[in-house]
Formats: structure tokens, sequence, C-alpha cells
């Protein structure tokens, strides 16, 4: 499948592939939606490394205006027998006006849809147990997999959601993820 396609939600949300000419308006989306530049600094960093993912780098649009982003990038899966790269769902923001629409639904189904088609086993990322779980997310620990998450965040943040290419038995298949260098400034 094209990584050009587009997906729409027959609303009037249409889903692609970030593109240069984009970034403004996704800064712009993504500090209105963490209420800061952190996030979308992150966003900016992870472009500029080797994590970075453009393909899946989705920008959700009403009427051509930018109201939601989701990144997937490289992280690594570190196993006693060796490393092995994965994806990792960080961040996704939908402008405040529009949350609570299924926009941030939208993103998630659309970028794991792509992220099945390149292959991956899983996506794991750091959430709301109670969002990302009526997504088919699961607790991350009921398959060997583990993510450092801040002090905060309760243990059942760090979630997976399996793909096709997904085989329990396969012991590179859990360990620790190391997040991609982008996210070490992040607390």
């Amino acid at each position: 499948m094209s990584s050009r396609r587009q997906s729409t939600d027959g609303g009037g949300l249409v889903i692609r592939p970030e593109t240069a000419h984009d970034y403004p308006s996704i800064r712009q989306v993504v500090a209105a939606a963490f209420g800061s530049d952190e996030e979308a600094d992150l966003v900016e960093a992870i472009r500029k490394s080797a994590a970075y993912r453009p393909e899946l780098a989705l920008i959700a649009e009403t009427d051509g205006i930018a109201v939601g982003h989701v990144m997937v990038s490289t992280a690594t899966l570190r196993h006693d027998s060796g490393e092995w790269p994965i994806a990792l769902l960080s961040p996704i923001a939908v402008d405040p006006s529009r949350q609570r629409s299924g926009i941030g639904s939208a993103l998630v189904a659309e970028v794991a849809t792509r992220s099945n088609e390149r292959g991956e086993a899983f996506i794991v990322l750091e959430g709301s147990p109670d969002y990302y779980g009526k997504l088919g997310f699961e607790a991350a620990s009921k398959y060997g997999v583990q993510l450092p998450l801040p002090s905060w965040a309760p243990p059942e943040a760090a979630q997976i959601l399996p793909l096709d290419g997904f085989d329990p038995t396969d012991p590179k298949l859990n360990g620790v993820v190391v997040y991609p260098a982008p996210f070490a400034d992040l607390e």
C-alpha cells in the first residue's frame, strides 16, 4: 500500500503522511494539545533523528486545516539475546477544540493499519489504559515488554498493540524498550 494513501472517515477528516509544508501547523496543534512547546520540540527532534519514520507520521485535516497529528518512531527492544527495532507511538495530539470527536482514535487506527502493512509485530506507547484499551492496546507486561515510565505514571500506562506479525512465543519480542535519543530530554 502506498504511503501516499489518504484515509477519510466519511465526514471530511483526511489522514495522510505529513509533509514539510505541514510542519508549522503540526507544531501549533501539538503545542496547543499539550499546553507547551516541549512535545512540539520533541516532534521536531524526532524528524531530525534516525528514528524518524516519515511514512508513519500522519496529519489529520478537516477542510485543509490541521486538527491532529500522530507519530510512530523507531525504538529498540533490548533482550538478553540482542536488540530489535520496534514501533513506538508518541506523541499523538488533537487540537483542543476538536478533542473527543474521534480524531485521536482515527489517527491511532490509521497508524496501526500502516504499521501492520509494514510488518511491525506491535506498537508500544505510554498512555491512558482506559483510552488506549478501547483501541486494542493491552498492558505491555502481559507480553514481557517493559517500558521505562515517568515516576508519576502507573505501571499500566506501559501498553502494547499486538499486530498481525506478533508471535507471543517469539523470545525476541519481549524485553526492555529503549526510547530513541530525542526522548532523552523529556522527564
